[in-house]
């Protein structure tokens, strides 16, 4: 039976999300939750909380094993993009462009 759990509108890039992403794809839990609190990476506490949260649904739920749960399906999307201006030289301004991401998270019972 498959468990899922989402996070919106992260504050970190999509690429750099993807990279601690794909750490724990395929993983068992329990292990997963031991490798990102290792990770010296902001977007890894993110996903330790949302792997806590998928968890918790499990348990919520009671048709699964919580032992032998691993992270069958784990996918990062590029959200919305926030526009700033940053003041230049000569009168004129760039854009900043901060990124923000969507992860869907699913677990599955081995």
């Amino acid at each position: 039976m498959e468990v899922k759990a989402s996070l919106k509108f992260a504050r970190v890039g999509p690429r750099k999300l993807r990279l601690v992403a794909d750490m724990v794809r395929g993983k068992d839990v329990n292990e997963a939750i031991k490798i990102l609190t290792f990770v010296n990476k902001k977007s890894a506490p993110m996903l330790v909380k949302l792997l806590q949260s998928a968890v918790a649904n499990a348990d919520q739920k009671k048709t699964v094993d919580l032992d032998n749960l691993f992270v069958k399906h784990i996918t990062v999307d590029g959200g919305p993009v926030l526009k700033r201006y940053m003041p230049r030289a000569m009168g004129r301004a760039s854009e900043i462009r901060k990124k923000t991401s969507h992860v869907n998270l699913v677990l599955e019972e081995r």
